[in-house]
């Protein structure tokens, strides 16, 4: 198995690898694993594909982690791999630990996870753990090191988000207001204010989709 190999089936779900690293007992991977890679969207492109997906029209709960659970755990059968989640617990596999090894994700200014493709919209549908040691691209670089002024730390306007910690309570008070639905349609103003945020393609729409599922 070959690291192009996993990305050409990935790719016509408008998913990608979003970094990978060799595996060993501290990671809390499955027994046997040897690389295991954290898959997300590819954009721009993802959110439309993904809506017109059965999941988003049949009616039921939770479209988007059903239907990552389907794709992957197909996608997983094919290359020989196990397909892991970050919903459907407890317990949680630890992807925030994976994603701070994969070479491709840090903690930000404002301690959430910055990527360096997809800046502070970066999340993950799965990931997938193969018995090998796949041969893995060069590491990235942390974008905060080289961003002038790190417009994330002062975004939040009502500062519930700030290199101080996330007030997590003033947040959803402010998304419940008339001022909050700028957030709440567009996305978090924090995350909008990452340069590399704004590059990644990601729509207003799949934010909102989000939002609503945070806020509730």
């Amino acid at each position: 198995m070959s690291f192009a190999a996993v990305e050409e089936a990935l790719a016509p779900h408008r998913l990608a690898v979003m970094g990978g690293f060799h595996t060993d007992e501290r990671d809390g991977a499955p027994p046997g694993a040897g690389t295991l890679l954290l898959v997300g969207p590819a954009e721009p492109g993802f959110w439309a594909h993904v809506t017109a997906e059965p999941e988003f029209a049949d009616g039921g709960a939770e479209p988007m982690d059903r239907w990552s659970a389907r794709v992957l755990g197909a996608v997983a059968a094919d290359l020989g791999a196990t397909a892991l989640f970050p919903f459907g617990g407890p317990p949680w596999p630890p992807f925030i630990a994976w994603a701070l090894k994969s070479g491709h994700a840090w903690s930000s200014p404002v301690e959430l996870l910055v990527h360096d493709g997809a800046g502070l919209f970066v999340s993950y549908r799965g990931a997938l753990a193969f018995p090998g040691r796949l041969d893995l691209p060069p590491p990235g670089r942390r974008p905060c090191d080289s961003c002038e002024g790190q417009p994330c730390r002062a975004a939040c306007p009502v500062g519930a988000l700030t290199p101080a910690g996330y007030d997590v309570p003033a947040c959803r008070a402010y998304l419940a207001t008339p001022a909050g639905q700028d957030c709440m349609t567009r996305g978090c103003a924090v995350r909008r204010a990452c340069p590399v945020s704004r590059s990644y393609g990601r729509l207003e729409a799949q934010s909102a989709f989000h939002m609503e599922a945070f806020a509730r």
